[in-house]
């Protein structure tokens, strides 16, 4: 890859190629979690925060009422920072001049105008449509005056709240390797390697530990021992009209193959299976050129989500309040040789492989030098991403919407996408794992009253 093809295609803020390709869709500015008092102290006195999305400085607030407002973070009067400005309850009053703005960006007060100025009605602060689901707060920063997509009419989007979870991780590097590691499915045999399985039961909320469907000669194995000793996956990448369908068999003999069906989600989210009833759909969102936030929904279509658990196990392994990993460049990720050389592939832990992602993404540096790189053949998704990626950006410079979510009519459709992870006749996979879903699809116990409303 040339380097200037390299620049266009990872750098986001505003006026940049990609940067005007990235506001055409909805991206995650927070969790619901981060208004938690529980979680966030300070939120009780005054939920207000700083967010920086797509190399944009705004603040984030959530009213009296209820409602959250998202606004440029310089005042518009003479650009104090607005990260200081005094929460009343119905809006945020900048401490320079008292000007007072609402939710919506309005000017509702000038205080020290003459008694009976209209200054106020003329002036409104640049704010952003905020939408609240499953546990995260979404924004979109297109253009002033142009109408949003509808947020897409997913599964994670759609389910309850009390078969979602939501969680986010900050990683030190470029947005692009972020997502890429996800629509990689040959790297779960190496990076994600353990040597020894641990008990099924045990595994709940825990990527790659679970069973996958299905079972050899009665027996129900361990998602780490297919990765394990099959590795030489065969990938198959389908375009869909909201990104890429991806399929990746690992035969295991001659009646029985493992399947495993992800999706990439344009730009810049992928949904995987984190066992046999729940989903994981994944956003990289660019803070800026070099720092990406992962959030993560995961979706249930059994039980309802055991929030408690899943946070309690996540939380480990970050600091609150802006969910930073403690592992990192500055401690080697955690590095152990001694473990790399007995218990995994890798040597930096085992009950949480977002580091294990983490480091591969960001070891390759804050935006990854692709003019050094070689594909191989285990890397059609990548490739083929990569295309669609340059074509959309193009689209744009065009003057046309770019594919995917960005177009209403696509994105206000119910879709899953279904995803898989199970061991299946290899004669008939196909219909094996689309059978599989459609069960687990019709079991789910809200679906029926999804598909009434």
């Amino acid at each position: 890859m040339k380097a200037d093809l390299n620049e266009r295609i990872t750098r986001i803020s505003a006026g940049t190629p990609c940067g005007q390709l990235m506001r055409h869709y909805w991206q995650p500015v927070a969790l619901l979690d981060e208004f938690d008092p529980t979680l966030a102290p300070s939120m009780a006195e005054r939920p207000l925060k700083t967010v920086r999305l797509l190399g944009q400085d705004l603040v984030l607030f959530r009213n009296a009422q209820g409602q959250y407002g998202l606004l440029d973070r310089p005042c518009p009067h003479r650009g104090a920072d607005l990260a200081f400005a005094r929460h009343e309850g119905d809006g945020l009053r900048c401490p320079f001049h008292g000007w007072k703005f609402d939710v919506s960006g309005q000017c509702v007060d000038t205080p020290a105008e003459p008694i009976g100025s209209r200054l106020c009605s003329r002036i409104r602060q640049r704010s952003y449509p905020v939408i609240e689901r499953s546990g995260v707060l979404m924004a979109w920063l297109g253009p002033e005056g142009i109408e949003p997509p509808p947020l897409p009419a997913m599964d994670c989007f759609a389910a309850p709240q009390s078969h979602t979870f939501a969680f986010k991780g900050l990683w030190s590097c470029n947005w692009l390797q972020a997502f890429e590691v996800g629509i990689d499915p040959a790297h779960t045999s190496f990076l994600h390697r353990f040597y020894s399985d641990e008990s099924i039961e045990a595994s709940y909320g825990r990527q790659f530990r679970g069973a996958s469907a299905g079972e050899v000669e009665g027996e129900r194995w361990p998602m780490t021992r297919i990765m394990r000793e099959f590795d030489r996956p065969q990938i198959s990448v389908q375009t869909m009209p909201y990104g890429m369908q991806l399929t990746t068999l690992r035969p295991m003999s001659q009646a029985l193959t493992h399947v495993r069906v992800t999706h990439s989600i344009f730009p810049h989210t992928f949904v995987i299976p984190l066992s046999e009833s729940m989903t994981i759909t994944q956003m990289h969102v660019p803070v800026d050129d070099t720092h990406t936030y992962w959030y993560a929904i995961f979706t249930s279509f059994g039980e309802p989500v055991d929030k408690a658990t899943m946070r309690e196990q996540r939380l480990r392994a970050v600091s609150l309040p802006d969910y930073v990993p403690h592992s990192g460049r500055h401690n080697q990720w955690g590095f152990d040789a001694q473990e790399q050389r007995t218990r995994t592939f890798l040597g930096m832990g085992e009950d949480d492989i977002n580091v294990h992602d983490q480091w591969a993404c960001e070891s390759m540096g804050p935006i990854q030098d692709r003019t050094r790189e070689h594909l191989g053949s285990t890397d059609v998704a990548i490739a083929a991403y990569r295309r669609q990626l340059i074509e959309a950006i193009d689209a744009v410079q065009a003057g046309q919407t770019p594919l995917g979510m960005a177009q209403a009519q696509l994105a206000g459709q119910r879709m899953g996408p279904d995803t898989v992870d199970g061991i299946a006749p290899a004669h008939d996979w196909q219909s094996w794992w689309q059978s599989r879903v459609r069960d687990r699809r019709d079991g789910a116990p809200w679906m029926a009253a999804l598909a009434s409303a």
